[in-house]
């Protein structure tokens, strides 16, 4: 299922003969073949338009090959007069918690006993769960949840670390038809409440305290403080011992339970009741930079079936293999670590700072834990790289076969130390979706090459193409990501946008009838793609459109500049580029480097690429899930009203955006 490399592409690494055959997709391939496509050809590019083409089938199939838990009814798809009236699977009724957790199978002693969750700290601490284990505490907790009136559409939510009570969470909300959504602990009493505030949830999990990057973070004060803006909440369950200290906090109206007290509690038995196929199972939240974060609920099936056909197949995820991605419960890729749990795999968690015992930190868990798919964000690996770390050198991985990124643009130069310092034998899957899919458009593939600076191919079953400004699908030119026809991990709803004005202004007002995705990006002549960066954050100096990853790249090979942002400031009608660095400890700004840094982008990317402005910034915005915020900087030096600082995890940032002056 090759493809062929466009002439000019550089190929850092093609899967084996062996690797092929015996990849789940290949699998998968005959099986669609074999059932419903006897015309299917043997290219990846032939697969992908057959799930596009026939794409009722192709999703009955990825039910079928991956044994989805549940009744899948007659009908896969019905289509509406719109992208956003048709129905998949209207005849369905599932559960997501006996999906993942796979009940009828715990009387095989080797599936009850083997491991399905890991979890690790700062401290060193590593507490395990079995298969056994994990579904009793799901059903401990599903059956407190029922205890406390919880039920089908209720909300519970979380202000939680990356911990295996986190994951157990989850889990017994999904049991019991309840709608997850949570908070990692570095979100402000504001953000939380932004988020919460909106959705009513009846109760609250939390944790004591955690721990990041050596201090030790109380949270209960935090949480008290917000569980008092928010009346609907009558139930907290805590996670650790200091609370006890701190009991008085909390208002009357809510009544505190000790996790551990609860999962004391014997179940004789825990019936896992099946709901529709679009009933909401979790709640998650745009980044918030322009006004209150939009509640985007996503629903059972769409998030069961996408993340069962991007693991199994497009990351070859299998049974006894171990998944780690860096993460924290504030990001939709926690999410997506936790439907791992369906492929038979064992997933590993990380609670606290990647650099907490030095660059050693994550790559000693994956040697420990024999990870076989490890990820993380660009801004991790290029950290790496900046210190002339190789993994390699230092630990055993002889089962790592694959390497991920997402959250931004994943660098060639990136792709060039991945290859060099980790392993030269690993598929390096980039990916890209976001939160308002829970998933990706286009991602990896165990069978196809990797190609320097490229995603590998567009996801099965999703219609993906680059639209220019006629909304002609175009290639070898940057254009609007979209999604031109349904597919099941669109978002159910905005929660509370009763009318879905919200939610069909947020995808589908830029081209009738088509989801634009908002991302600046190029498909290749090799079915790879590019993404530039986000479509609001383009750069469009003499109206020429220009994405900030284009800089980025060149920038990255200074080892003086820890990072940048790139962005415009409005003038006379045009738009000029304006460039912040945030230097490394001990480097300066000077003129040579000012000098070599516009040298760089003139001759590898053009002329119009040099910033007309370039200045050190002490600090460089982020969103509480990571990302830069080239928004937040445009607005403060532009002297526009930024809709909401609290959606940053560094606001006090903005202070030197805001009174900076162009000069240079």
């Amino acid at each position: 299922m090759n493809t062929i490399d466009s002439p000019d592409a550089t190929t850092l690494w093609k899967p084996s003969a062996s690797v092929i055959s015996q990849a789940n997709i290949t699998r998968f391939a005959a099986f669609f073949r074999t059932y419903y496509a006897p015309e299917l050809g043997s290219r990846y590019e032939d697969l992908h338009a057959a799930s596009v083409q026939q794409s009722g089938d192709f999703w009955k199939a990825i039910w079928q090959f991956c044994e989805v838990v549940g009744e899948m009814g007659g009908k896969s798809f019905v289509p509406g007069k719109s992208i956003l009236d048709g129905k998949w699977f209207p005849d369905a009724e599932l559960n997501y918690s006996e999906a993942i957790l796979k009940p009828a199978k715990l009387s095989d002693d080797e599936f009850a006993e083997s491991v399905a969750v890991v979890a690790r700290n700062e401290k060193g601490e590593r507490t395990v769960l079995t298969h056994k284990q994990l579904h009793e505490r799901v059903c401990q907790v599903a059956g407190f949840l029922q205890s406390q009136g919880v039920g089908f559409g209720d909300r519970v939510v979380a202000v939680i670390p990356n911990i295996a009570e986190a994951v157990v969470g989850l889990l017994a909300t999904a049991a019991v038809g309840a709608v997850w959504s949570s908070c990692s602990p570095e979100f402000g009493e504001d953000a939380i409440c932004d988020r919460f505030g909106q959705i009513e949830p009846k109760v609250m999990l939390t944790a004591a305290e955690c721990q990041y990057a050596g201090k030790t973070i109380h949270l209960f004060s935090k949480v008290a403080r917000t569980l008092a803006r928010m009346p609907t909440i009558k139930t907290l369950l805590v996670v650790g011992e200091s609370k006890v200290e701190n009991s008085n906090e909390v208002a009357t109206s809510v009544t505190q339970f000790d996790w551990d007290d609860v999962c004391q509690q014997t179940m004789s038995s825990f019936l896992f009741e099946r709901f529709p196929f679009d009933h909401p199972l979790c709640i998650v939240y745009s980044s918030g930079t322009t006004g209150v974060p939009k509640c985007i609920a996503h629903g059972v099936g769409g998030t069961l079936l996408q993340h069962e056909k991007e693991h199994s197949l497009h990351c070859d995820l299998k049974v006894g293999d171990s998944l780690f991605y860096y993460t924290t419960t504030g990001w939709m890729m926690w999410n997506w670590l936790i439907s791992g749990l369906a492929s038979g795999a064992s997933i590993v968690l990380f609670d606290g700072s990647p650099f907490a015992v030095g660059t050693a930190t994550l790559w000693n868990i994956a040697e420990e834990e024999g990870v076989t798919h490890f990820g993380a964000s660009p801004r991790y690996y290029t950290t790496l790289e900046k210190e002339d770390y190789e993994p390699a050198k230092n630990f055993l991985l002889n089962r790592l076969r694959c390497v991920m990124s997402t959250g931004s643009p994943l660098l060639p130069e990136s792709f060039d130390w991945i290859y060099r310092a980790i392993s030269s034998k690993i598929s390096l899957a980039s990916i890209s979706g976001g939160t308002d899919i829970l998933s990706c458009f286009v991602l990896g593939n165990p069978t196809l090459p990797v190609v320097r600076g490229q995603i590998q191919c567009k996801g099965l079953g999703m219609d993906v193409r680059v639209f220019n400004d006629q909304a002609e699908s175009v290639i070898g030119v940057p254009g609007e990501l979209v999604c031109a026809s349904p597919f099941p991990s669109m978002p159910v709803c905005f929660w509370n946008d009763r009318d879905g004005k919200k939610y069909k202004a947020a995808y589908f007002e830029r081209f009738e009838g088509v989801w634009c995705h908002g991302d600046w990006a190029q498909e290749q002549a090799n079915g790879g793609f590019t993404i530039f960066g986000r479509s609001d954050a383009t750069l469009n100096p003499s109206g020429v459109r220009i994405g900030t990853a284009e800089i980025y790249q060149q920038v990255a090979a200074f080892p003086e500049i820890a990072e940048c942002l790139a962005t415009v400031l409005r003038c006379d009608g045009d738009e000029q580029i304006v460039l912040f660095v945030k230097m490394k400890d001990g480097q300066l700004l000077s003129q040579e480097l000012r000098s070599a840094i516009r040298q760089r982008l003139k001759e590898r990317c053009s002329p119009r690429h040099v910033p007309k402005y370039l200045a050190a910034a002490p600090d460089l915005p982020r969103t509480i899930s990571g990302k830069l915020s080239e928004i937040a900087v445009r607005s403060a030096i532009n002297g526009s009203f930024l809709g909401n600082a609290g959606a940053l995890i560094n606001p006090e940032s903005l202070g030197f955006f805001a009174h900076w002056r162009a000069s240079d």
